[in-house]
């Protein structure tokens, strides 16, 4: 009897201990993966800092119809412009293709342009289903080039520049954003003076004004 309890406690001692190097084993793992998935993993895109003021790249590749097109965007004269960047494996963007293609206005006569990937990745027929009419460019470089993290997603550019971005889940979100986009240019511009102000706004909303200590971490005021 006495054997037999000394066997059973041996055991048990055995398994605690294999228990615990489990257990220790699965939080290095997961000390290692992190939040965001693999060792060493990159920043998602959606994550990135704002690019308020980039050079907007010009977006060249296919219509519809098989034609070479090419949107130079930095051009004197170019028009304001939507990039729509939506794909017909999104659910939610069926709903900005129909919005666009029932010609939902957007603010300040924005010139529309949709850009998908291209053929290796999407059928021309289904687009041509749900873009009808809409100008439409087929070019997985310029998904690269803005680094869409996904879609639906939405750049304006301005001037030559990346004057706002962002995702939206339905037309009436999407117009809002435009609207507070355009009434923020009107009235502070889209240079380094523009974003310096919205830095300021956002700060004053936090409580942080002018010569807060918090803005000068070695304790400096200036």
């Amino acid at each position: 009897m006495t054997a037999l309890v000394a066997c059973e406690t041996v055991l048990l001692v055995l398994l605690t201990v294999l228990v615990a190097g489990l257990l220790r084993s699965h939080a290095e793992i997961l000390r290692r993966l992190g939040p965001g998935g693999g060792e060493g993993e990159a920043p998602r895109a959606a994550e990135a800092p704002p690019r308020d003021d980039e050079a907007a790249p010009d977006v060249a590749g296919v219509t519809l119809a098989g034609d070479a097109t090419k949107l130079a965007l930095g051009a004197p004269g170019a028009p304001d412009t939507l990039l729509a960047f939506l794909s017909t494996g999104c659910v939610t963007c069926k709903g900005f293709f129909s919005s666009f293609s029932e010609g939902a206005p957007l603010p300040h006569d924005i010139r529309l342009v949709v850009v998908t990937k291209d053929t290796s990745h999407e059928s021309p027929s289904r687009l041509r289903e749900l873009a009808g009419d809409l100008p439409l460019v087929m070019s997985s470089s310029a998904w690269a080039d803005y680094r869409v993290p996904g879609s639906p997603y939405f750049v304006l550019a301005r001037g030559g520049h990346i004057a706002g971005e962002g995702s939206a889940t339905e037309w009436s979100q999407l117009a809002s954003l435009l609207r507070d986009a355009f009434d923020d240019l009107d009235a502070f511009g889209s240079d380094g003076e523009a974003r310096a102000m919205r830095a300021d706004r956002a700060l004053r909303s936090s409580g942080i004004g002018p010569g807060d200590p918090s803005l000068y971490p070695g304790g400096e005021d200036r």
